[in-house]
């Protein structure tokens, strides 16, 4: 109950995104296709993030072709949207280099989200001193101060936040909501309690992810006194704006204390408040929820009604197949996920993903193994998500060398936003050692190295500590707990420790 609400999605959703909003003035894009040889087009096709755009750029303009500042923000935006921070950063340089355009001061907070994004805190706090000091107003020190709390950068997010307000920039919620978010994820309750106190001093009024904020920490401290009293006060205000998020936080704070039957009451009001273009996430939001009370019923109602929402999303498949394996319910992932292949939604191996990972928890490795070969037979690729997911099947099931072969296809097979499980890639190095193939153990560390996923570093400490050189097996526990490698099937791995 804990894990659900951190990871309240919305919730970061209402501070970070709306902060970007006004920080950096990322207004929406249209979601209409580009044309087929738009500048846009040229640039998607490039999806790994280690291959630069700057020479589509260039091409493009060697080639005669108009290329407008405006059209380059909005590419930067929409890459931003879908997290190809690398290449829009590429875009941000290009910009102010290449074409020897000034960035507003927008454009500049967007360039230092970015940096910070790609190349670290650091870094981006030397590109914030470089900044010009008539530049350097209240986007750009909201822009630092979003990057130290998506960071959980505390301390420095107080020392930014504190030089705010004697710059005189805090005038209304947008920075407080930040703050407020980061006191609420570190548990530090008597300073947003403080913070609130500012905030009515000075008068700054509290918008809905103010209350939001403040209904997550008392959810999350498990003061269901406090969160029900805000709440009570919330609604007797017609000012204030109540939306469906509000009452699934009240909800998840009733699921934490294990009051499930006003859980259910909340997500009923919820629903009540849920329209137009938040339909979808809400009712991903809500399959969740309703998995977690353990009601099947309606788990498939809250189906039915996002299927008739209109497209159908990955995201959708994913939270429903979640679900019905929590649910004990095999049978019924099965036909949505034959429901996810007949569909017109772009493949998305996380998807089937959500079975395979069920298949070896309740002990049917044959089955995962049946739909990996329907998969290759049909012509489909498996990605490195599936090879991941069935390696790390085979190490829980104790079978390693084909743990070991899985691992190497995962590898092999890798792509962008993925990494590898590190406890399944440490056992595999751990049993090549120990069977004394070094060989296999180098080719798979060499193709990490070469990816990005291990430093230099780390590939020579691994590569001794299984040739036997370094006797000191710690090297395996670094690997684990590396920012650099991180798993993608945690779940079954922690399941395996309870």
């Amino acid at each position: 109950m804990r894990n659900l609400l951190g990871s309240n999605p919305w919730f970061s959703y209402g501070v970070f995104r709306v902060s970007r909003v006004l920080f950096y003035s990322t207004e929406a894009l249209s979601s209409s296709s580009p044309p087929v040889d738009s500048l846009y087009d040229r640039i998607s096709r490039i999806g790994n993030p280690r291959v630069s755009i700057v020479p589509v750029l260039n091409q493009w303009v060697e080639q005669g072709r108009d290329v407008k500042q405006a059209q380059l923000q909005k590419i930067i935006r929409q890459l931003r949207k879908y997290r190809r921070f690398t290449h829009a950063l590429q875009i941000s340089e290009w910009i102010s280099i290449e074409r020897n355009h000034g960035l507003s001061s927008g454009d500049t907070a967007v360039h230092l989200d970015l940096i910070s994004k790609v190349h670290g805190l650091e870094q981006a706090e030397k590109y914030f001193d470089s900044i010009p000091d008539s530049l350097r107003g209240y986007q750009i020190h909201g822009a630092l101060l979003n990057c130290y709390a998506e960071k959980q950068s505390f301390d420095k997010a107080e020392v930014i936040f504190k030089e705010m307000r004697e710059l005189g920039f805090l005038k209304n919620s947008l920075s407080y909501n930040v703050m407020l978010s980061l006191y609420s994820q570190m548990s530090k309750h008597e300073k947003l309690a403080s913070l609130v106190q500012e905030m009515e001093a000075k008068g700054i009024k509290c918008d809905k992810f103010t209350f939001n904020i403040r209904l997550n920490a008392y959810a999350a401290n498990s003061d269901i006194e406090g969160m029900e009293k805000l709440l009570t006060s919330m609604e007797a205000d017609p000012l204030v704006d109540i939306d469906w998020n509000t009452y699934v936080i009240i909800a998840n704070g009733y699921l934490k204390a294990g009051q499930f039957e006003k859980a259910l009451t909340m997500l009923r009001r919820s629903e009540q408040l849920i329209g137009g273009k938040a339909r979808r996430f809400a009712y991903e939001q809500l399959l969740t929820l309703y998995a977690v009370l353990a009601n099947k019923d309606e788990v498939y109602r809250i189906w039915n009604l996002y299927k008739n929402i209109g497209r159908r999303y990955n995201s959708g498949y994913v939270c429903v197949l979640s679900s019905l394996v929590k649910l004990n319910d095999i049978d019924g992932a099965e036909k949505i996920l034959e429901e996810w292949e007949s569909g017109d939604t772009r493949l998305d191996f996380r998807v089937p993903c959500m079975l395979i990972r069920a298949y070896w928890k309740k002990g049917l490795p044959e089955k995962a193994e049946a739909y990996i070969k329907r998969l290759i037979e049909s012509g489909k690729k498996p990605d490195a998500r599936i090879w991941n997911c069935m390696s790390t099947g085979y190490y829980m099931d104790g079978q390693m060398a084909k743990a070991v072969e899985t691992m190497k296809k995962a590898v092999l097979a890798c792509e962008q936003q993925w990494k590898p499980n590190r406890f399944t890639l440490a056992a595999c190095l751990e049993y090549l050692k120990g069977e004394g193939n070094v060989e296999v153990a180098d080719e798979i560390l060499t193709l990490l190295r070469e990816q990005g996923f291990v430093s230099t570093g780390m590939y020579n400490r691994l590569q001794n500590y299984i040739s036997g050189e370094n006797p000191d097996s710690g090297v395996l526990d670094e690997l684990k707990n590396s920012d650099s490698v991180e798993e993608d099937d945690l779940a079954i791995n922690r399941e395996r420790h309870m």
